[in-house]
């Protein structure tokens, strides 16, 4: 298969590594008359993480990300994702949606001063990279391990080489992004921008700033592109990251919908109902929240 356009060379892939180098993203060609405005307006914090998105069929607010931290404190993962999949009293509001299912795209981006209060480092193991401080939301962190566990038995060679990001680090990843776009493709302005924003989510539109996601590659093959789908790693990812809560986020047939490029390698958490119903019907999670709880536009 093709490499996808912007994919990273392996020079900044080792740079991501060590927390400085530029990743493919979230994006969608919306955000750029606005860069350097508001978002640049807001204190940020300091980040480390991933990808990209065009436009959703949900406009919906967000709750604020203090009020949906306290509830995410209160309820267990079991309980959260049991009631992903209760259609009998579906929410009508993205804010009404558990921690697990939280929609985090360029029409629902996260506040600059948004990091979560429970964030949990990965322990050292052979899928960590080393001298890497690799970071995520606590309650996922038993499910990740036993996920890429049970890879590595099944012979594959998985390795996190993203992990969370905060605004700041998304920010400098997205100009990096739109530099590229200048230098190589010969773009400016808002068409550079709007280039970017397809493989580089813009600041605050990252799902790696909720600690939720992570991408993982094959250890035989680090770099970002479309050949990922043909390791060994990411087809045992692709059959059984259900099993264990996560979902392949950027299938290769819904950009349109995601905004997002295909990425074989960013796996989303969203406890194991939501994830089994998600993967069993086909949609991606714009499409199943929709579908399953009926939000309102």
């Amino acid at each position: 298969m093709s490499n996808a356009p912007f994919a990273l060379d392996r020079r900044e892939f080792i740079a991501l590594a060590g927390g400085l180098a530029a990743v493919l993203v979230i994006g969608d060609g919306a955000y750029f008359a606005s860069r350097r405005s508001a978002a640049h307006a807001q204190p940020v914090p300091s980040e480390s993480s991933t990808l990209t998105q065009p436009a959703t069929p949900l406009n919906g607010a967000i709750a604020s990300s203090n009020a949906e931290a306290t509830s995410a404190a209160a309820a267990s993962p079991e309980t959260e994702s049991a009631a992903a999949t209760n259609s009998e009293t579906p929410s009508t509001t993205l804010e009404d949606l558990p921690w697990n299912l939280r929609l985090v795209n360029r029409e629902h981006p996260l506040d600059a001063d948004f990091e979560p209060n429970n964030l949990a480092e990965l322990p050292g193991a052979s899928w960590v990279e080393p001298h890497v401080n690799h970071r995520v939301d606590a309650r996922i962190v038993e499910d990740l391990a036993a996920m890429l566990t049970a890879a590595e038995a099944a012979g594959t060679h998985p390795i996190i080489c993203s992990s969370f990001r905060t605004y700041d680090y998304q920010e400098n990843l997205f100009e990096n992004r739109i530099e590229r776009a200048e230098r190589e493709e010969h773009l400016e302005g808002t068409d550079a921008e709007e280039a970017a924003t397809f493989w580089v989510a813009p600041p605050g539109a990252s799902e790696h700033q909720t600690g939720l996601a992570v991408d993982i590659v094959d250890a035989n093959y680090l770099e970002l592109d479309e050949g990922q789908e043909e390791t060994a790693t990411q087809q045992w990812l692709m059959i059984h990251c259900a099993e264990y809560g996560f979902i392949l986020r950027y299938p290769t047939d819904k950009s349109a919908t995601t905004g997002i490029g295909y990425e074989p390698w960013h796996y989303r958490y969203v406890g194991k109902e939501a994830a089994s119903a998600i993967t069993q019907s086909g949609l991606c999670l714009e499409e199943w929240l929709v579908e399953t709880y009926h939000i309102q536009a």
